[in-house]
């Protein structure tokens, strides 16, 4: 029977049947002394008592009739008959019982006694565990698992608790981690006063910070984690660090631990012994802990020196983990070394000789040198010939033609090239070389493939402000300047004859290929217009012109197809001396009074042109005056020069005077 059910006696309502029999086995249980005290209950009862207590344990009563008949056959079979008195004693034995299970219970609760039980089984919230009270404890499965999450008991083992409180539901929540705390509790406060170092696992990651386990769950602020502030925590987790107790609470439990600490006091005599033997030109071991965009921080021993990016490597780095990573040991030499500010800056290509040292001897101007490309820009391609030691492919030495537009499109990082050694500069850590040299230069033959006077034909590839670019062939322009795209024409730019993309033929005039420079004319395909003229023409022949354009020295007047004359204002005046007006367009005879073939410049003349015409009259008024009428040729003859030496300006005057009346 359970022994918290609780058995009420009824009296028979028989009053002629007083006998009472026994309902349960268990009675045999009840206590000598309960005797005294079922004697003092039996006497005070009352007929109205017992009455109101039939009235109330009858229900009960009737529902287990059956059950209890068969105890009672049973009982009457083995035991001897039991009274009301032996009921009454196993009642308050069983009152005492509960009573004393529930101080226990307090008891542990108030005081946090740590009791030992027996794990029973494991369910998906609890540890149950028999603690040797009326009901089990109840241990929340969070406060034993491992850091996969798996429990540390199972069934049978013995663990320690503290008991907390009793559950509504039924039960005891029970405390591993308070039991922990209370076992380790001592241990802990004597490492707190002497400061010792205790080891923990790091369980988790928490708002702040880490939760460690150095025997109970400690807290670990982020700040103590490290000397330097740490940015990513979660890589200590499930690691086994030392730390020192800083801080205890027994009241709430609570223990913050550092790690800071220890190592900031194990940097400090490591930093006493480097300061004592540091000395710059030394060579010490260091561990890298720092990468940034400008160097490495390097730890010699408690104290952190500076290797600069540019101290890392005679050549060119982009980042100081193309060299080094966190964690590395290297050798590493002292620069300088200021003892009052403790800052140190050190050397990591010092430790080598400068390669630059010897480069005239290992790379002789001409050689023939294999590099790797580290870098294009759009001046050129630096190529790294060994390390430490590079050199600069100008974008003008990578290929003979000009119309490349960027070495990208030639070359890319990476890249395996040959190059040529064209200058070598030590004192500026310079190096230049060249491509296209391992290549035909296709202007050492240009001169005997397109010799001078030869006619060609390309495509226009540009046109600027001085001529237009023709291409001959690949890589190969030939200039074609603006004074020679027309012989009679005065052209501003190109484009007024030219066009770009099409096709035209021109005439090689010169060939530089020192220089890459090809000369080529348009115009020199047709005849020259001043040739012909010069050759049909003589100083003193009066030709027609028009007034092309004027200035304040002349007018520039056209006397042929693309030829050109200039009259001076001194010369544009009649045979009186009278200014000629010099419009534009307007036509005019003229005297040619100057030529130069070589300048191709001819002057000309109006006044000249009256001068002429007036030595024309006189010759006409001396014939006629040779000549009268009625006369003879033979004696005009005999008789011409007498007649033209006594002719006088005031005959021809009045002759003329007379020609007009």
């Amino acid at each position: 029977m359970d022994p918290g059910v609780r058995i009420i006696m009824v009296d028979d309502p028989n009053p002629d049947h007083n006998e009472s029999k026994p309902l349960n086995t268990e009675l045999e249980t009840l206590a000598p002394e309960a005797t005294a005290d079922n004697t003092v209950l039996s006497s005070e009862s009352t007929p109205t008592q017992q009455h109101e207590t039939v009235a109330v344990a009858q229900p009960e009563a009737h529902e287990e009739q059956s059950h209890t008949a068969t105890l009672t056959a049973a009982a009457e079979e083995h035991e001897p008959d039991y009274d009301a008195a032996d009921f009454a004693a196993a009642l308050a034995n069983f009152d005492r019982e509960q009573a004393a299970d529930a101080a226990a219970a307090q008891n542990l609760t108030a005081e946090e006694v740590v009791v030992t039980g027996t794990v029973v089984k494991i369910t998906d919230k609890h540890v149950v565990v028999d603690i040797g009270l009326k009901s089990e404890g109840l241990i929340p499965l969070e406060q034993v698992l491992d850091i996969n999450g798996v429990s540390k008991f199972q069934a049978g083992d013995t663990v320690e608790v503290v008991v907390e409180r009793e559950e509504a539901e039924g039960g005891y929540l029970v405390s591993y981690d308070k039991a922990l705390r209370h076992k380790v509790w001592d241990k802990l406060e004597q490492a707190a006063n002497d400061k010792t170092p205790v080891k923990g696992m790091v369980l988790s990651r928490v708002k702040g910070g880490l939760t460690v386990d150095i025997g109970i769950k400690a807290f670990l602020p982020g700040s103590q984690v490290e000397v330097r502030p740490v940015r990513n925590l979660d890589g200590y987790i499930g690691t086994e660090i030392e730390v020192r107790v800083i801080k205890l609470n027994k009241k709430r439990g609570n223990v913050v631990i550092s790690r800071k600490e220890l190592l900031e006091e194990d940097q400090n005599a490591k930093k006493s012994v480097t300061l004592a033997t540091l000395e710059e030109g030394s060579v010490l071991t260091g561990t890298v802990k720092n990468l940034t965009d400008y160097g490495a921080f390097v730890d010699m021993g408690g104290l952190d020196g500076l290797l600069h990016i540019t101290d890392m490597s005679w050549g060119r780095l982009t980042h100081p983990r193309d060299l080094v990573n966190v964690g590395d040991e290297i050798q590493v030499k002292v620069l300088k070394f200021d003892k009052d500010k403790q800052r140190v800056s050190l050397g990591f290509k010092q430790l080598t000789p400068d390669p630059w040292l010897d480069a005239i001897e290992r790379y002789p101007i001409g050689a023939q040198v294999r590099g790797r490309i580290l870098s294009v820009t759009d001046y050129g391609a630096f190529v790294e010939l060994e390390q430490g030691i590079e050199g600069l492919v100008h974008v003008s030495e990578m290929t003979w033609s000009k119309r490349m537009k960027h070495p990208s499109k030639l070359v890319k990082p990476g890249d395996e090239v040959d190059t040529i050694i064209l200058s070598v500069n030590p004192s500026d850590r310079r190096i230049s070389l060249g491509m296209k040299q391992l290549q035909d230069n296709p202007w050492e033959q240009l001169e005997d493939k397109y010799p001078t006077g030869a006619i060609i034909e390309g495509r226009v590839r540009n046109l600027t402000d001085f001529g237009a670019f023709i291409e001959i062939e690949d890589g190969i322009d030939g200039l074609v300047h603006v004074s020679n795209l027309s012989w009679t024409k005065r052209i501003k730019h190109p484009s007024e004859v030219l066009k770009k993309g099409e096709k035209v033929k021109a005439i090689v005039l010169g060939v530089e290929p020192e220089n890459r420079r090809l000369s080529l004319g348009v115009k020199q395909l047709q005849p020259d217009v001043w040739d012909t003229f010069f050759a049909q023409h003589r100083i003193g022949d009066v030709i027609k012109g028009k007034i092309l354009r004027t200035a304040q020295f002349g007018a520039f007047v056209e006397i042929a197809e693309g030829v050109e004359g200039l009259c001076h204002v001194s010369e544009a005046v009649d045979a009186t001396g009278k200014p000629v007006s010099l419009d534009v367009d307007s036509e005019h005879e003229f005297k040619i009074v100057k030529m130069n073939e070589e300048e191709k410049k001819v002057g000309l003349s109006i006044r000249a042109v009256g001068e002429e015409a007036s030595r024309a009259e006189v010759e006409s008024y001396k014939e006629r005056e040779k000549t009268p009428k009625g006369s003879s040729s033979s004696s005009s003859s005999s008789s011409s020069s007498s007649s033209s030496s006594s002719t006088t300006l005031g005959d021809l005057i009045n002759w003329k005077r007379s020609e007009r009346e």
